[in-house]
């Protein structure tokens, strides 16, 4: 091999980026050289090719290899493990394969492959030397020499597997056109979406479903530990009302912060906007006019500049009046900053055409350049103060808190509440994965209040609020519910399975009036649900408020004016009538066939190499040469 490393200018050179992915894919389950061989008992085997055991020990190696570097959870172990066994008997079925055929990796060919993925075995035509080389092949694949030599023999010898089985396939003109047909086709429909947690609240429930369905579903209404807490806190807001700010204190943080009240020149505007972003050059000529005639408007005595620009805007501040707030310089394009900071405050301006459009700019304010008064800011100042000195008073006092709780254990919530002036308050019963919002936010609530004992001090804990301590008044064990402490659960899963049920018929009873003369809209007006109409939409698109277009593939196989049957979407359900289809124009598919040909070549290439795959197997299984053992797999776990 490392003559062959050593011969100068060698011919072939794959393209890296290929080959590493090869061996990216190869590293998932390398095949450790040697271990075919392994005479392993057969409790230990995993599967049989040509007589030799892939073993346990082997699937273990390659998940080991993968877990160390964290790159697979723990629980998919055996989904991968299948995945490990799956490839190693392919490799194992392509040695055999290729031994029939006559099929070999040259070293040459070994040497060439290598000298392409790590070209720094290589100063200019010289080998670098087999420490270096060693040492690259480690600090880059994560494994020694030969295991990095077997892996691009192996990926070699399925390379020449996939030139023989694919070499011969072509596409044809028609097949391509049909792709791209596929894939560009739009439809447009109208559709009724039919939620079943809409229809929740319509759904009476009586007390003999409530009775009955409890009674059937008892096992499943069990009421968990709750616990009544006590609580002493320590809040923030009430410390501030103790604390007391300087003027001193308050101007030596302006001072410090002076920087921050330099108010750069600003202006505050509104526009209204007419898009031209992706339009004909006859279209901007078209927006352009229409643009002028609300210019019109807009510059008319009386004109509410608001109005016209929720008429007309199609920018998303028209619901504000077309009010953009305060602009700085440098903020906006330069056409647009040109003229609104020159316009005069309650001036419009003339059309402004931009990289998005058309505007129509009102400045209400103009405010140059200058440094915030003291007196101005005073306020901004004063509040972060009382809180930064709040919070450390606050550390201070939990800090002697902790220490009383610490010093005797048989403290109690009140004396620590009245030692340290705290409000002390009560929960109500809580699970271990409720909320307590009388406490404010804080992650370790439940993880504390579910370790302590009853009369048992917590440390003080930090919420949004400020400091509590907590202490458990009382645990009310779990236990089998009875109606009348599930009934709220009862009563909603109830209404959710009925209106799963409910949506369906409702979603059935659109599809037949849909598909008879009284049509769909019609239909959806009977039945007083929204009949929506979409946009055309691709294979690839979207349909607002049923999610990808690619859980309506049927829709783009019926002609127009065809209503389809209802198509569940995971939670709720669609019915469609399809209104217009619009195919590929003949000069859009000159454009695109370059990019599609060979897409379409790679994918026809694929399944013939999933094909062969296939067949072999299924020969090697019929000549007796693969055997799987899929109990051995179980050692894994379920891959379910």
């Amino acid at each position: 091999m490392f003559e062959a490393l050593q011969k100068k200018k060698l011919g072939v050179r794959i393209l890296l980026g290929v080959v590493l992915g090869l061996i990216s894919i190869g590293m998932l389950v390398y095949l450790i050289p040697g271990q075919g061989s392994s005479t392993g008992s057969r409790a230990d085997t995993v599967a049989e090719v040509g007589g030799q055991p892939i073993t346990i020990l082997e699937v273990q190696h390659q998940l080991q290899r993968l877990s160390s570097g964290g790159r697979i959870p723990k629980a998919l172990e055996p989904l991968y493990a299948q995945q490990i066994v799956k490839q190693l008997v392919y490799q194992r079925l392509l040695e055999l394969e290729a031994q029939r055929l006559g099929l070999r990796v040259t070293d040459q060919e070994r040497a060439e492959r290598i000298r392409s993925v790590l070209p720094a075995a290589f100063v200019g035509d010289s080998f670098v030397g087999m420490e270096r080389y060693a040492a690259d092949v480690r600090d880059r694949f994560q494994m020694d020499v030969p295991e990095f030599e077997e892996l691009v023999r192996q990926g070699l010898l399925e390379e020449k597997f996939r030139r023989l089985v694919t070499d011969g396939i072509s596409v044809t003109p028609e097949e391509v056109r049909e792709e791209l047909q596929r894939r560009n086709e739009k439809i447009k429909i109208e559709y009724v979406v039919v939620k079943p947690n809409e229809l929740e609240s319509k759904i009476a429930v009586s007390e003999a479903d409530l009775a009955a369905y409890f009674e059937k579903n008892k096992g499943r209404y069990v009421v968990p530990e709750r616990r009544v807490v006590r609580y002493a806190l320590l809040d923030t807001n009430q410390l501030q009302q103790r604390i007391t700010v300087t003027d001193g204190e308050l101007r030596a943080a302006y001072n410090e912060s002076i920087d921050r009240y330099r108010v750069p020149n600003r202006v505050r505007a509104s526009h209204i906007l007419f898009k031209t972003v992706g339009k004909t050059d006859a279209e901007v000529e078209e927006i352009r006019k229409k643009a002028e005639e609300a210019l019109k408007k807009a510059k008319r005595p009386g004109a509410k500049f608001d109005e016209l620009a929720k008429q007309y805007s199609e920018d998303t501040s028209k619901d504000k009046g077309g009010d953009l707030g305060w602009i700085l310089q440098g903020q906006t394009v330069p056409e647009f900053e040109k003229v609104a900071f020159s316009l005069a405050p309650g001036a419009i301006s003339d059309l402004v055409k931009t990289q998005y459009g058309f505007h129509i700019i009102k400045v209400m304010e103009h405010e140059n350049a200058r440094t915030q008064s003291f007196e101005e800011v005073r306020g901004a100042i004063l509040a972060p103060l009382l809180a930064e000195k709040a919070e450390r008073l606050a550390a201070e006092e939990t800090n002697k808190i902790s220490a009383a709780i610490r010093k005797s254990s048989k403290v109690s919530l009140d004396e620590i509440a009245k030692e340290f002036h705290l409000t002390v308050g009560e929960t109500r019963p809580v699970a271990a994965n409720e909320p307590m919002p009388e406490l404010g936010r804080a992650p370790r609530f439940g993880e504390t209040v579910f370790q302590l004992r009853v009369g048992d001090l917590s440390a003080p804990i930090r919420t949004d609020r400020g400091y509590v301590v907590l202490s458990v008044k009382e645990i009310q064990p779990a236990h089998p519910g009875t109606l009348a402490e599930v009934r709220d659960r009862v009563t909603s899963d109830i209404r959710r399975e009925k209106s799963v049920e409910l949506a369906k018929s409702r979603a059935e009873e659109l599809y037949k009036r849909g598909q008879s003369g009284e049509g769909l809209a019609a239909a959806a007006k009977a039945l007083g649900v929204e009949l929506k109409t979409s946009e055309p939409f691709p294979r690839t698109g979207t349909v607002p408020g049923a999610g990808s277009a690619r859980q309506l593939s049927e829709a783009f196989s019926l002609p127009a004016g065809q209503t389809g049957p209802p198509i569940f979407l995971g939670a709720d359900w669609i019915v469609y009538h399809v209104l217009e289809r619009e195919q590929v124009k003949t000069e859009d598919m000159d454009k695109l066939r370059k990019e599609v040909e060979p897409q379409v070549l790679q994918s026809k290439r694929q399944l013939a190499y999933e094909a062969f795959r296939t067949a072999l197997e299924q020969r090697m299984r019929r000549e007796g040469k693969l055997q799987i053992l899929p109990d051995a797999l179980k050692r894994f776990g379920s891959a379910s």
